[in-house]
């Protein structure tokens, strides 16, 4: 199994053969920021799914800790990230949903990735769900 920086450097270097179905299946993306504090590239391998309009979809979720991943406060630092979905590497801006649109995503990213609700319970911050829009 695949993780941290071994995860991305396996995607990265296959287009995602190695790397995109990920454990039990999930789906998997890579996602890079600007550091917020270094302003240097930080990579990460994430679950995703896409919305109605192929935008993919990511949870800030941290495995349900009180705090949100660093990936997520480096994108409110600085929106304008880049992607790849398998061979697809593009620049997104990052936009955090809520109300109806949040929740009608988030069943969608947990019926793929049921651990979402249990992180969700182990945390009293509502974990953001997050639309990676091409740009």
């Amino acid at each position: 199994m695949l993780f941290g920086d071994e995860h991305v450097r396996r995607y990265e270097e296959t287009d995602g053969e190695v790397g995109h179905d990920w454990e039990k299946g999930a789906p998997c993306l890579i996602l890079t920021t600007k550091g917020r504090k270094t302003g240097e590239d930080r990579k990460f391998a994430l679950i995703y799914q896409f919305d109605d309009e192929n935008n993919p979809v990511i949870v800030a979720s941290k495995g349900g800790a009180p705090e949100d991943p660093g990936w997520y406060k480096n994108l409110q630092a600085n929106p304008e990230v880049k992607a790849q979905v398998k061979a697809d590497k593009f620049t997104a801006r990052a936009r955090t949903i809520d109300g109806e649109e949040r929740a009608k995503l988030w069943e969608k990213l947990a019926a793929v990735w049921p651990d979402y609700n249990e992180y969700a319970k182990k945390t009293d911050r509502e974990i953001p769900v997050v639309v990676l829009e091409r740009v």
